[in-house]
């Protein structure tokens, strides 16, 4: 265990970095997250449109008319679209703070409780 300590230092670090970087990035996205749902609410508009449906044309069987979507429509689509970013945002955020805490966790007690011996 002790053939190369200097190597497992190197990795107890990284990996203690590595929970660390995971936490504050899952952190980071939480924040965001919040920020647009409660104060900058306008930020994750999306302009997208449902694309328009085919209707049957009494007056001419060869040509295809399409009807628009209406109002309603558009903006069930894009709140839809808007809470389902949401929920896919907050669980990679929540995943990243799940795997990176105890990452960190347990590194960095490593490291602190070899320093404490060598001491």
């Amino acid at each position: 265990m002790n053939k190369h300590p200097l190597i497992r230092k190197i990795y107890l670090y990284i990996f203690a970095l590595l929970g660390l970087v995971l936490m504050t990035i899952g952190g980071v996205r939480l924040v965001s997250l919040g920020l647009k749902t409660y104060v900058f609410t306008k930020a994750d508009n999306y302009y997208e449109y449902p694309a328009a449906r085919p209707i049957k044309s009494t007056i001419d069987e060869k040509g295809i008319e399409y009807e628009q979507p209406s109002k309603e429509e558009t903006e069930e689509y894009n709140r839809k679209q808007r809470e389902s970013n949401r929920q896919r945002d907050a669980a990679e955020s929540l995943a990243m703070i799940i795997i990176g805490l105890p990452l960190y966790i347990y590194h960095w007690g490593v490291v602190k409780k070899e320093k404490n011996t060598t001491e």
